[in-house]
């Protein structure tokens, strides 16, 4: 019979998206939740995968195209699967070659049982895995019971292709690459037609001839970007305060700590979640900060979903970490680390991203010395972080060397004044530099 496979549900906010990538072809038999395609939203990249195995009849839309809510992507026959009468195999790929006996690639392949350790915190029994990642742990030929888990109690792609680099020697023989494309980065963005390349010039008479310029469409989600940044400098009156902060005591806690607490929590503990912990606690003693402009009221939010911006391959998004005056520095940690891998896989749903009260922006990690950040309506403000520079300042009358920080909060001054601003950022400077503060609750 034939199936139509259709746009999936899709959140209230959105009513439309574009097929990014077509990850099948008609002709191709496919099994039951192998992925189709991708399709990109304002938000985030849907994957659609099939839901039974068939060979796949016809594309109804084709790359680039804009497909409303329950559209049809395209029909899939099951009937010619069950014609064939037997299941697709997967296909086997070899993860080192024959005789190379590297321990990790008999334990994937299930010659020999995972080690294990008693307080194992990286493996939990029945964790979540998509179809994505189920498909490409098969095509590896990796167990998924013996995979570590980033995010305990969830598997996704990253666990599966770190597990097959780290700490295993060169394989003799390379793997084989697996049969699904990834999903599209902002390099290499399916729903844009190549540009054309650009001849190099051969004499200085005909250089102004061979300058070429290639044209490509926005994403739907750097379009949508624009629209928030244009909309945020048009409707609110914005502001910068600067300060300066010595990362020198988080510095010295973080190495003091830093193998007792990774063989805790499974994750090394990095600066982020101290400027979370700074940023609510002073958020609690300033609200209007926590504050947002609804119409002609001011709407005060009793809770902290903080947004942490986050560098994919499409663009910039900003997932949020609910309840983040609830959390633990190692649940802050978890999260943030979570949000980074699935933005790199395009696994983020748009719950993760709607909401939040304040955000909190790190440039420094590509870099940058200093910054003014847009605010992310409807928020009213945001905390910019830099890169650590070893600094002379002045400590008690003498010149030392502090790792220093440039730190920076953008507001909306319809409702913020510069005091509160100013005392804001003090006050997050005053934790980061005594980081005990947040202990003691002071």
């Amino acid at each position: 019979m034939l199936l139509e496979v259709k746009v999936p549900q899709l959140a209230e906010s959105i009513s439309e998206a574009t097929v990014a990538a077509w990850r099948c072809e008609a002709g191709q038999t496919v099994r039951r939740g192998d992925i189709l395609c991708d399709l990109e939203t304002d938000k985030v990249t849907l994957e659609v995968a099939a839901p039974d195995d068939g060979v796949v009849s016809t594309l109804a839309v084709a790359i680039g195209a804009t497909v409303p809510r329950d559209a049809v992507l395209l029909t899939l026959d099951t009937a010619a699967v069950a014609a064939q009468g037997a299941e697709v195999p997967a296909p086997a790929v070899p993860l080192v070659a024959a005789g190379s006996g590297s321990t990790k690639s008999l334990v994937a392949s299930g010659v020999v049982a995972p080690p294990t350790a008693p307080g194992d915190v990286t493996r939990t029994q029945n964790p979540k895995v998509g179809p994505a990642t189920r498909k490409l742990a098969a095509e590896l030929g990796v167990k998924l019971e013996v995979l570590p888990q980033a995010v305990p109690g969830r598997i996704n792609k990253g666990d599966v292709l770190q597990f097959l680099t780290d700490d295993d020697p060169v394989p003799a023989a390379p793997f084989a690459a697996p049969s699904a494309p990834s999903a599209p980065s902002a390099s290499s963005a399916p729903s844009a037609p190549s540009a054309p390349p650009i001849a190099a010039p051969t004499d200085s008479t005909n250089s102004r001839s061979a300058r070429q310029s290639g044209r490509v469409p926005m994403t739907r989600l750097r379009k949508r970007a624009a629209e928030r940044l244009l909309a945020a400098q048009r409707d609110a009156a914005l502001l910068t305060t600067f300060n300066e902060c010595s990362m020198q005591a988080i510095g010295e806690l973080r190495e003091r700590h830093r193998e007792a607490f990774e063989a805790r929590h499974g994750v090394r503990l990095g600066y982020l979640p101290f400027f979370v912990r700074a940023v609510v606690e002073a958020l609690r003693r300033f609200p209007i900060i926590n504050a947002s402009v609804d119409g002609d009221d001011i709407l005060y939010h009793e809770f902290f979903d903080i947004g942490i911006a986050v560098a994919a391959p499409r663009g910039l998004v900003v997932p949020v970490l609910r309840d983040a005056d609830q959390r633990s520095l190692a649940d802050i940690e978890l999260a943030i680390r979570d949000f980074g891998l699935r933005a790199r896989e395009n696994r983020l749903a748009v719950e993760d991203l709607t909401g939040g009260t304040f955000t909190i922006t790190n440039g420094g990690v590509f870099g940058s010395l200093l910054s003014t950040p847009i605010v992310n309506p409807p928020q009213s403000a945001i905390l910019g972080m830099h890169k650590i520079e070893q600094r002379p300042v002045a400590e008690n009358g003498q010149v030392v060397i502090r790792p220093m920080m440039y730190v920076a909060v953008s507001y909306d001054h319809r409702i913020i004044d510069g005091r509160d601003a100013v005392s804001f950022l003090v006050a997050v400077k005053e934790y980061l530099e005594q980081p005990e503060r947040l202990l003691l609750g002071l």
